[in-house]
């Protein structure tokens, strides 16, 4: 009943910093696939969609050049309170950890707001790892249904093979998660 509850608050805001922008084609493809019950459209084993991630400040790079590396992605938003109840676990059990390993990339992904919003939710929230943008939303729409909601971690090996897919913040499948990103980084 809790959960249900947690699900529904991270999901179907659809504000953005531009409500006119129109979605990128290949997201709009997700439209016609069918998502799992957790919201997913890709699955463990699945190759990584690839796209283009674009930081705060203007620079922008493909996650396929990130091929060779442990990358956490997280998929977050200000509005959202299970994101922020789970963000700090992110920073203090995983980021502050490995952040110093050039074999792990974590990037958290701004869903649907402007750079000012996301860089503010950032400090808030006191991370320092990353947290890129998805103004439009072409990025989630790349792994989740079109009503699928935020607080979502998608890990990916080294070959850019998803290897986990979480959804809310639930203690124990996130150390599940810690355990299996600790587990990649010392193959």
């Amino acid at each position: 009943m809790i959960m249900a509850s947690i699900a529904i608050s991270c999901k179907g805001r659809q504000e953005s910093a531009n409500p006119a922008q129109s979605v990128d084609s290949l997201a709009a493809a997700s439209d016609s696939v069918t998502a799992d019950s957790r919201g997913y459209i890709v699955a463990v084993g699945d190759m990584a969609p690839d796209f283009e991630i674009e930081y705060p400040g203007g620079k922008k790079v493909m996650l396929s050049s990130f091929k060779g590396k442990v990358v956490m992605l997280q998929f977050t938003a200000s509005w959202c309170g299970v994101c922020r109840e789970e963000m700090p676990f992110i920073e203090k059990d995983i980021w502050q950890k490995h952040k110093n390993n050039n074999s792990f990339v974590l990037l958290g992904i701004d869903y649907k707001e402007t750079p000012e919003v996301a860089a503010k939710f950032a400090k808030d929230i006191k991370i320092t790892y990353p947290l890129t943008l998805d103004r439009d939303g072409s990025r989630f729409n790349l792994f989740c249904g079109p009503d699928a909601g935020v607080t979502r971690n998608i890990i990916i090996d080294r070959e850019g093979k998803i290897i986990m897919l979480t959804r809310l913040y639930e203690e124990a499948e996130f150390a599940e998660m810690v355990k299996l990103i600790d587990a990649e980084l010392k193959k």
